[in-house]
């Protein structure tokens, strides 16, 4: 075989193939919705990290449980020391405005093999975190989320959208992240 036709069995399976992935990615698309901002946040379902002594998960949330909230979603490791240094930030952020509609909601993306709820409820009663933790045991909100850090923050609206979305460790109750939530909320600059 000379190199010339080398060349073109090269070519043609390389042809052959991408024409595969492409035919492949077509069959999966509709079934895949991605975090996009502009966008309606993908729905999810994870459980809850109870309260009190968990020894195992608590039910099941989804994004409509927090329907016509804003939704500070935060995608967090306890490894992940950015992680541990903007929690308290995003608890003030919750204290401060969980009453008018904010619901701060943070998963945990640990692996279930490696860290409990029992773990995960230790960890944010040491840094007296009060909002939501969800745990991501089957790593499907870090697929439609498209997660390539931690920590990665989504700022949803009201009616859904995804309006900011932020990777790497944040000052959420920085005044200009106040004001963004304020105006989510609906809030005038005076109240909190």
């Amino acid at each position: 075989m000379t190199t010339r036709q080398q060349w073109i069995v090269i070519a043609g399976a390389a042809a052959l193939l991408l024409g595969g992935v492409l035919v492949a990615m077509q069959a999966v698309a509709p079934d895949v919705a991605y975090a996009t901002v502009g966008e309606r946040a993908p729905d999810f379902a994870a459980p809850i990290v109870p309260d009190s002594a968990p020894t195992g998960d608590g039910p099941l949330r989804t994004l409509a449980d927090y329907e016509g909230d804003v939704i500070l979603l935060n995608f967090w490791a306890t490894w992940c020391e950015p992680c541990k240094v903007e929690m308290p930030s995003m608890e003030a952020l919750h204290r401060d405005f969980a009453r008018h509609g904010l619901s701060v909601v943070a998963v945990s993306e640990d692996m279930p093999s490696q860290v409990s709820p029992a773990d995960l409820r230790a960890y944010a009663d040491d840094l007296d975190l009060t909002f939501d933790i969800l745990r991501d045991t089957s790593a499907a909100m870090t697929k439609s989320y498209q997660i390539i850090g931690y920590p990665t923050t989504f700022v949803i609206a009201r009616d859904g959208t995804v309006r900011r979305r932020w990777v790497g460790p944040e000052d959420w109750n920085s005044p200009a992240n106040r004001a963004l939530v304020r105006d989510l909320l609906g809030l005038g600059d005076s109240e909190t």
